[in-house]
């Protein structure tokens, strides 16, 4: 059979990994795609040095400086966009479509504000787009999701999928140093941006748990009302009194089916057992924590970034579109793994009627009543207490932490009491509030 030729679009770090693993392992990878993947053309952009770099290390491919000349080349077969962004890449990628071209793409940020667009213009040409190196780097979640779990009816996802933030909490937790001296070594490293909005605001991981949310509960992308919460406000204090009470701190993306009420869809900062795996996943790794409810809870683990990594999905996906590129476009499987007339309209809850658990961290004066204060308020918004941690006050000091962990509360009842709590005259300063997840 005659190879499928692929356009790349992009040749940074992952577009370079791409075609550097696709020549090595061209061999295997021809033998278990049935026919061989070739990249015949890539775009590149002179302002950042990758235009130079692709000519002078893609020998045999058409080098440009203008990925629409691909995009409307017709001896394309796929068109693998590794841009970024949601201007440019969306106007090639439905483009490329509109063309009849299958589209493999790792661009979350595009897929979470108009994937349902994409995916509509893709089902009614009859073409394919594969988006599994968009979430988690190099783990396979997308197909995991999509078709491994497809027996079940999933129940609950939660997952570390935003490594600089992971990398950031880790560090802070192992070496006690502030959160802004964490991201300066994080940039320096090369984890953060210069820019780390995305990452350390929560933006990024809402993007990745927004598509696989739709995947596993069948519904549209619907990243406008997915919550996001950072980690910016994070103090050592705060992870180290989390792990003296037996819990570890993360940035998680929890989407979760609440009966006859709706689907949450949140990102936040999180205490989790630390004798859960996934409270032990360290550094820049990510993990995806995946509840159904006939094979229980399962979990997934590897790297969420880095340019060999994310181009082992991005290939694998390169895979499954050359073994389904004859077949009938009914029989592929669909994009958010339910047919698309069958999607959901199941609503997105607002975060403030999410029900956790809480940790709850106030300064307060050392004197009698205040804990009897704050308890009555707890309990006038029907919320109860777990577990209850008091620190002495320092030498010559007259104020104090204190920490109260709650049950199972309403999240807009938490914040109604931590207003009135904080106007109490004994509480010094605004508490902090970190949400609490069992993950069994």
């Amino acid at each position: 059979m005659k190879p499928l030729k692929v356009g790349l679009l992009g040749y940074g770090t992952v577009g370079s990994g791409v075609w550097k693993v696709l020549r090595r392992n061209q061999s295997e990878i021809s033998r278990r795609a049935g026919r061989e993947i070739v990249i015949t053309h890539v775009a590149a952009r002179a302002a950042d040095g990758s235009l130079e770099r692709a000519r002078a290390e893609c020998s045999g491919a058409t080098v440009l400086d203008d990925a629409a000349k691909i995009v409307n080349d017709p001896s394309i077969d796929i068109v693998c966009e590794l841009i970024g962004g949601t201007t440019i890449a969306r106007t090639l990628i439905l483009d490329a479509i509109a063309n009849g071209k299958h589209v493999v793409t790792a661009n979350k940020a595009l897929l979470a504000h108009h994937g349902t667009e994409i995916f509509a213009a893709a089902h009614e040409k009859g073409v394919m787009v594969a988006f599994e190196a968009a979430v988690a780097g190099g783990i396979p979640i997308i197909k995991a999701l999509r078709e491994g779990l497809s027996a079940n009816r999933i129940e609950w996802i939660a997952g570390i999928i935003n490594g600089t933030s992971n990398f950031i909490l880790s560090t802070m937790r192992e070496t006690g140093a502030s959160f802004a001296d964490v991201l300066k070594e994080a940039q320096r490293l090369g984890y953060a941006e210069a820019d780390p909005t995305f990452d350390v605001e929560g933006i990024d991981a809402a993007h990745k748990l927004t598509i696989m949310a739709s995947i596993a509960f069948g519904i549209p992308m619907q990243f406008d009302k997915a919550y996001a919460e950072g980690i910016t406000k994070l103090t050592r204090e705060d992870i180290s009194y989390a792990e003296e009470l037996g819990y570890r701190i993360k940035l998680l993306g929890i989407a979760r089916r609440v009966e006859e009420r709706g689907i949450e869809l949140r990102v936040h900062p999180t205490l989790i057992p630390e004798k859960r795996l996934i409270a032990n996943v360290e550094g820049a790794m990510n993990a995806v924590l995946a509840k159904g409810d006939a094979v229980g809870t399962t979990l997934y683990y590897g790297a969420g970034a880095g340019s060999e990594p994310t181009a082992s999905a991005v290939i694998a996906d390169l895979v499954d579109v050359t073994r389904m590129h004859t077949a009938d476009p009914e029989h592929r499987v669909p994009h958010l793994a339910f047919q698309p007339d069958r999607l959901s309209t199941t609503p997105i809850l607002p975060v403030s009627e999410v029900t956790t658990s809480y940790y709850l961290r106030l300064r307060v004066l050392d004197q009698p009543g205040v804990l009897a204060d704050i308890t009555r308020i707890l309990a006038d918004h029907s919320i109860s207490i777990e577990a209850f941690l008091q620190k002495e006050a320092a030498r010559g000091e007259d104020e104090v932490d204190i920490i109260i962990l709650t049950h199972h509360a309403i999240e807009k009842n938490v914040r109604a009491a931590l207003v009135k709590i904080e106007a109490l005259n004994s509480v010094k300063g605004e508490g902090v509030l970190v949400r609490m997840e069992g993950l069994y």
